[in-house]
């Protein structure tokens, strides 16, 4: 199956089949279970002819054996990747226990091919496909249904078929948003048609290809046909569901309720599951208090892109580079704004700049309703117009107030550059905290703001064009006294930002900085603007532990 673009992993993603795109792990185990039932039909279609060969070889062992060796044969046909490798030895695990007459209840069995697959890959453990497809064997395992044909014929396999996708989906729901904050409504129907369709037909007729070549164009055809389907369903306006990030005491309890709704067990008690899923429909992540605000600026690369909340809205200032067919807004800020329960508001490109519009045409798309904001026209790129941001222009969310700085309404006219046209916004909570979002403007651009803002200061800064020795110039630093200044560069970006006499003055000064190279994402809030928290040193990756983080400020 070829992918070609970000815009068919997004369809992939709202239907719930990405599974069947990248030959996961739960992929691999469904088709090893068809593979076996098959297998075990038959080697009974088998005995009839030739009766000794159930003495020899037991239906059930042939079943298992036959479903393993397919299971095999298939990831490697698929490419043999690590979700697959890991796969096949769960089930070879699984499928050896079983024959040699290993009676241990499924949970002692269940940890014991986890710990099998940890020695072979032992960073599986930190990989969110290790957890989904554990937990989707685990329920199929405590469903009792896990080896047994409860039904037979075309209606029995369906019912198969409906029965396992259902009881997957409503056990893995809990882990899908925990993991990637969104899960798809779809994804039932979608797979129904889907994983069949790839099962029985696509996937053996690309086998069949290496035989005769023409068999290929018709699995071509297949998955063709089988897109435009996911198409449709993937522009329901209810595809998807989405949901904050769960704590992970919340995320532990709505696993546990998901898993106790899909066991055989009295619906009287399973009625309990209901009650453990609620955090994941009541949770709401806390946000500022009216007045007050706060700033996150992730780490994105060599670029800008600043997420801007208040009590009830979200604005989001530039939106990172576009590399290929991938952008810092599909890698990092959409999922943050999952995260956080974000309903996108307002927009703002401010220059035509890459490594600060790269992910525009994202962002519009995931959020059509924002409005937008830039210094240019954003027609060709985007095919939606976006209003000028000019001095002057102010508004106020939830008792905070916003104003564009720079730059002003004539300044088309004077044929200056993309970056000396940025869109410099003032963020001033009720208690006058101030953060300045300054594009990629330069020290005159600074001087001329001085000029028409006099008294203008600032508790935070965004520095200018990534800290380049172009700007954050020694008027402007002595004008504004920031407590803080957030550089947002790449790790060993070419441009070598920020620049070593940016950062001297910034020591000359006394004045506080980070860089998202070492701070990764830098929060910072207006009730508490003596702090600027970085990612790397609230949640350092195990590697770092006990070593700490090096974060670059200086008083």
């Amino acid at each position: 199956m070829s992918v070609t673009n970000s815009a068919d992993w997004e369809v992939f993603r709202l239907t719930g089949v990405a599974h069947l795109v990248s030959i996961s792990g739960l992929h691999v185990t469904m088709f090893a279970l068809l593979a076996s039932a098959c297998v075990g039909r038959g080697w009974r279609a088998l005995a009839r002819l030739w009766p000794g060969l159930l003495w020899r070889w037991p239906a059930p062992t042939a079943a298992a054996l036959g479903g393993l060796a397919l299971a095999f044969a298939y990831a490697l046909f698929a490419g043999w990747g690590v979700p697959a490798q890991r796969t096949v030895l769960m089930l070879a695990c699984l499928t050896l226990l079983r024959l040699n007459g290993a009676r241990w209840p499924w949970p002692v069995l269940l940890l014991a091919v986890m710990v099998a697959v940890l020695l072979l890959d032992p960073w599986a453990l930190l990989q969110p496909g290790f957890w989904l497809s554990f937990v989707a064997v685990g329920v199929l395992l405590a469903s009792s249904w896990l080896g047994q044909a409860e039904s037979s014929g075309l209606r029995g396999w369906f019912t198969d078929l409906l029965r396992t996708q259902a009881i997957v989906s409503v056990a893995l729901a809990p882990l899908t948003l925990l993991c990637f904050g969104q899960m798809s409504i779809v994804g039932l129907l979608a797979n129904l048609v889907a994983v069949p369709w790839v099962t029985g037909l696509v996937t053996p007729l690309a086998m069949l290809g290496l035989l005769w070549a023409p068999l290929w164009r018709l699995a071509a055809w297949g998955v063709q046909a089988m897109n435009i389907c996911l198409e449709w369903l993937a522009r329901l306006p209810w595809a998807a569901f989405e949901r904050p990030e769960l704590p992970p005491a919340l995320a532990l309890l709505t696993l546990a309720g998901a898993v106790l709704l899909v066991l055989r067990l009295p619906w009287a008690q399973r009625a309990w599951g209901l009650l453990l899923c609620w955090p994941l429909l009541a949770w709401t992540p806390p946000r500022p208090t009216l007045g007050d605000f706060e700033l996150l600026a992730p780490d994105i690369g060599q670029g800008a892109a600043v997420v801007v909340r208040t009590a009830r809205h979200t604005l989001v200032h530039d939106t990172g580079p576009g590399q290929g067919s991938s952008s810092a807004a599909q890698r990092v800020l959409l999922p943050l704004l999952r995260a956080g329960g974000d309903r996108l508001d307002l927009l703002v490109a401010s220059h035509d700049d890459l490594d600060h519009a790269g992910g525009l045409s994202e962002l519009l798309r995931q959020h059509p309703r924002t409005e937008l904001w830039a210094s240019y026209d954003t027609r060709r790129a985007t095919g939606r117009a976006a209003r000028a941001c000019a001095a002057g222009q102010r508004w106020s969310w939830d008792g905070v107030s916003f104003e564009w700085l720079h730059p002003q309404a004539g300044d088309d006219a004077l044929g200056l550059s993309d970056n000396a046209r940025s869109c410099v916004l003032r963020v001033t909570s009720a208690s006058g905290r101030v953060a300045l979002l300054t594009g990629d403007i330069t020290a005159s651009e600074e001087s001329r703001i001085l000029r028409d803002q006099p008294g203008l200061r600032a508790d935070l800064l965004l520095a200018p064009h990534h800290g380049s020795s172009t700007s954050s110039s020694e008027a402007w630093l002595d004008a504004l006294r920031p407590g803080w200044i957030v550089i947002q560069s790449g790790h060993l970006n070419r441009f070598r930002h920020p620049a070593p006499e940016v950062l001297q003055r910034l020591r000359a000064r006394s004045i506080a900085w980070s860089n998202s190279p070492t701070c990764g994402a830098a929060s910072w809030r207006s009730d508490a603007p003596a702090a600027l928290l970085c990612q790397r040193q609230q949640r350092p990756r195990y590697w770092q532990a006990g070593a700490g983080v090096a974060v670059d400020l200086d008083q």
